[in-house]
């Protein structure tokens, strides 16, 4: 695994290793011997702040444009890592090996970078791909249950764009207590789906959109925790989760979807230990959902078309 790694690596004149603190075995097993620094990447720490001291810190260590930035974290992580390698001396290289499952099939892939503004999510950002994305599920092994269910639901996002045919797969392994074998081609083939929409439109200006499913929700009911600071707050994948239910339910009510899209949908990511409902009136949310930046709603016509 590191070999492989470390033949990634040498075409690049220094290497700077970008880790969350939680996931510190990691980085040093598989990037020994680079300077390292570790990020607190909870979503509080979401911001410039973050962003600029990663700047500093690579400016202090004298990185070059001919540098790569190693970011070894979850989401929140290569996110944080991969805008900093945008804006630094107007963009260096930046590659990313993801931790968690939410990274490894949704938030390392695709050249999305950026933080949040205030309470909003991520609406300051740039396009910026990634090297390369290095995934190796037996970091799966230590995640926490909650981390790896929060992961889950962006891989049954990803099926419900993809066909019916991987969506149930899917729900089957999620369902039970599935083992790193078990989820290894379902990353693989999550990974590759999504890929293959950013290739189509890597700018987000079409056919990428329909990865947004759930986020439009999902990004305001993060945007009412922050706000009302609730205490034990939905993570990003479970408020995705949510979303995903709200999705269904609106194209039901659009004429869009059959009856029953929305009561399977439930039933469903009920047995793989997801949250379904809404934790506030969706009134409460609409300020948000206003100000999202994608513009408009991803909804379901069936299980494998969205629009």
């Amino acid at each position: 695994m590191e070999e492989a790694l470390s033949e990634l690596l040498k075409p690049y004149s220094a290497v700077f290793v970008v880790y969350d603190r939680n996931v510190e075995r990691y980085a040093e097993e598989l990037a020994p011997g680079f300077p390292r620094l570790p990020v607190d990447a909870g979503e509080e720490h979401k911001d410039m702040d973050t962003v600029l001291g990663i700047c500093r810190w690579l400016l202090s260590n004298n990185a070059d444009r001919q540098a790569v930035v190693l970011a070894v974290g979850g989401g929140t992580l290569t996110d944080m890592a991969g805008f900093a390698a945008g804006i630094y001396k107007r963009g260096i290289a930046y590659a990313n090996v993801p931790t968690t499952l939410l990274a490894m099939v949704d938030a390392s892939i695709g050249g999305k970078t950026g933080v949040n503004l205030d309470d909003y999510k991520n609406m300051i950002g740039v396009f910026r791909q990634p090297e390369f994305t290095y995934v190796f599920p037996e970091a799966l092994q230590t995640l926490p249950e909650r981390e790896f269910r929060s992961g889950a639901a962006e891989l049954l996002k990803t099926f419900i764009i993809a066909g019916e045919k991987d969506y149930a797969k899917a729900v089957k392994v999620l369902s039970g207590s599935p083992t790193v074998a078990q989820m290894a081609p379902l990353i693989r083939a999550a990974a590759a789906i999504k890929e293959g929409i950013v290739n189509e439109d890597p700018y987000d200006q079409g056919r990428r959109r329909v990865l947004n499913l759930g986020h439009t929700w999902g990004h305001a009911i993060e945007w009412w925790q922050r706000r009302n600071g609730v205490e034990d707050p939905y993570t990003h994948g479970e408020a995705v989760a949510i979303g995903i239910i709200q999705a269904a339910m609106k194209s039901e009510a659009e004429g869009l979807a059959e009856k029953g899209l929305a009561d399977r949908l439930r039933e469903d990511f009920t047995a793989c230990g997801l949250p379904v409902e809404l934790p506030c009136p969706e009134a409460d949310l609409m300020p948000a959902i206003l100000k999202d930046k994608k513009g408009g709603y991803v909804l379901i016509k069936e299980i494998g078309e969205v629009i």
